[in-house]
């Protein structure tokens, strides 16, 4: 664990409520938002690689999962890269929030070429055949009332991820050799499908959510999720490190851009983005990127991410295409190495974000946003930054109500 103090004026950290939740959304909605100076917590951890059945780990007090595989799948086409059945991990709800339902998205990057799409259909990033077949359940996962108190009851779903485009989209790659199925908008719905009749059509509550991949995944799919549901449940939507920028690196080259205008080509995606930003923009594909599709998102949105995210900073800002000879390494590896120019360029990305965002902020009335300076990728998934019991206190308050 790596604890970094960082002093911030009062534009870095802008929270508003959307969730009344104890862990890091609860605290991000009742911020004073005249706070001067905020502690950034740095927290380096390794990512827990999520059904009807469960088992509880006693020497580590941890909640395994099972697997579901979805086996009506193959009805409406929906494969994973390889051609394997898609798959969930379900953790039932009980007593109170029986009827409420949190829906987690799988991150883990994406494949925009056909070499690099076959490499990963032979790993778990591809294949249901290749996950574990148990999943740890922590953070907004778990069912520990003490570390998870707003969703600890709930059904708690993790929607495994096979398909390389945030579950967004819909081709097939066959020369007749190589086979390779881009259906993640139908894996999406296959698993959607596959959970109404279990309890989710009835759903009083309803949460979307998603890490990294699995947070673009929130952004892109918000809407249609709260169009399954009843029209008096309440539905809410949660991205936590998925705020992927559209930005150049440092060689003044549009590094992300590219990569996903290759992906959204190659994986059939464009038609599947929101019909109202691709429309309004002379480049469609760029409504992949979150900033540009936000703002015709009518469901209310939560946005969780650091102006420092660990993955933008070494793949949108610094990719290696960018830094050939390496002189970024040891910045990368640690902060505290990095030199005053090379810090500049970092608060100049951090700023970007936060003008970015400074629209949603302002003028989003069922919005909501916690932005921290955190050198980290996910945070809602790992219990030690979701609520730990060595959490920071705001305000000398841990939990605000």
């Amino acid at each position: 664990m790596v604890i970094l103090s960082l002093e911030e004026d009062n534009d870095a950290l802008l929270a508003r409520s959307l969730f009344n939740t104890s862990s890091l959304s609860r605290i991000s909605a009742h911020l004073d938002m005249r706070t001067r100076t905020v502690t950034a917590i740095a927290l380096v951890a390794a990512l827990l690689g999520a059904a009807p059945w469960c088992i509880y780990s006693a020497s580590e007090n941890r909640l395994l999962v099972g697997m579901t595989l979805v086996r009506n799948a193959p009805a409406i086409g929906a494969f994973c890269l390889d051609g394997s059945l898609p798959a969930y991990h379900l953790h039932r709800g009980f007593g109170a929030g029986a009827d409420n339902w949190l829906l987690q998205f799988e991150g883990g990057g994406w494949c925009n070429d056909i070499p690099s799409c076959l490499e990963r259909a032979e790993t778990r990033r591809g294949s249901t055949r290749y996950m574990n077949k148990l999943e740890v359940f922590s953070g907004i996962l778990s069912n520990n009332a003490s570390l998870n108190p707003d969703f600890y009851n709930w059904n708690r779903v993790k929607l495994r991820y096979c398909d390389g485009a945030s579950f967004a989209g819909d081709a097939k790659f066959d020369n007749g050799t190589s086979l390779l199925y881009f259906r993640g908008q139908k894996i999406w719905r296959a698993i959607i499908l596959d959970l109404m009749p279990k309890g989710l059509g009835r759903a009083r509550k309803a949460l979307l959510s998603g890490c990294s991949a699995g947070g673009l995944a929130s952004f892109l799919h918000c809407d249609n999720f709260a169009e399954y549901l009843p029209q008096n449940a309440s539905v809410k939507c949660l991205s936590d490190a998925g705020f992927f920028l559209d930005e150049r690196d440092i060689s003044l080259n549009h590094t992300m851009r590219s990569f996903y205008d290759d992906l959204v080509s190659l994986q059939g995606v464009e038609k599947n983005l929101d019909k109202n930003c691709t429309s309004s923009l002379f480049y469609p594909t760029l409504c992949f990127f979150p900033q540009y599709t936000l703002k015709y998102i009518n469901t209310p949105f939560f946005i969780l991410n650091s102006a420092y995210d660990v993955y933008q900073f070494h793949h949108i800002l610094v990719p290696p295409s960018a830094d050939v000879h390496g002189h970024w390494n040891r910045c990368k590896l640690n902060p505290a190495a990095c030199t005053d120019s090379q810090l500049e360029i970092l608060q100049g990305f951090r700023n970007d974000m936060l003008a970015t965002l400074r629209m949603f902020y302002q003028y989003s009335g069922r919005g909501g946003l916690f932005i921290n300076s955190c050198f980290a990728h996910c945070q809602s998934e790992l219990q030690e930054t979701w609520l730990a019991v060595d959490s920071p206190k705001v305000n000398n308050k841990f939990k605000m109500h």
